[in-house]
């Protein structure tokens, strides 16, 4: 029974291909421009209010919707929601147990996960959005749950926009697969 358990871990397929530079290029050049434009907006204009525009999800977000854009957790459903419903359940989890920091970056985490399977928008940054929230800076927890809006609801529309432009100028690509 042991042997099973452990047989599991050796995985059962080879690794996929490498892609070409083509598609490298194309990856790199979204990824450019649209934590490119969202870093401009923050560090010229919202850096100079009590806002912030900029969170390091985004950095996972843009591998996925600038260089994994077939698969179904880079889709604008799953971009946009699985930040959104991330950023609420972060702001009130933070909200409900705070003292209890260990507890709230567990609960918001798993707590995300489980409500984006639930809505079929699955998107892996979405827990760190989550998670950033009940780790941040007291200009994070000032934001309440406007987090959802500012940072997390504009800077992902500004990296979707940045995707659908960027990733249809190729020939060879298409995005998005499904919007809902």
């Amino acid at each position: 029974m042991m042997g099973n358990f452990f047989r599991k871990m050796a995985g059962t397929t080879k690794s996929p291909p490498g892609v070409g530079l083509g598609e490298i290029f194309w990856s790199w050049l979204g990824a450019f421009l649209g934590i490119g434009a969202v870093a401009l907006i923050n560090y010229n204009f919202v850096e100079r209010t009590d806002l912030v525009l900029l969170i390091g999800s985004y950095g996972a977000s843009a591998v996925l919707i600038y260089g994994a854009i077939k698969s179904p957790l880079a889709q604008p459903r799953n971009l946009v929601g699985g930040h959104l419903i991330s950023a609420l359940i972060g702001v009130a989890v933070y909200k409900l147990l705070f003292p209890h920091l260990w507890l709230a970056a567990a609960l918001a985490v798993s707590l995300s996960i489980a409500v984006m399977h639930a809505t079929k928008t699955l998107h892996p940054p979405g827990g760190a959005t989550a998670l950033i929230y009940v780790t941040g800076s007291q200009k994070i927890h000032h934001l309440g749950f406007f987090y959802a809006i500012m940072p997390v609801g504009a800077g992902v529309l500004i990296m979707l926009m940045v995707a659908l432009l960027i990733n249809n100028l190729s020939p060879r690509r298409q995005y998005p697969e499904f919007w809902l």
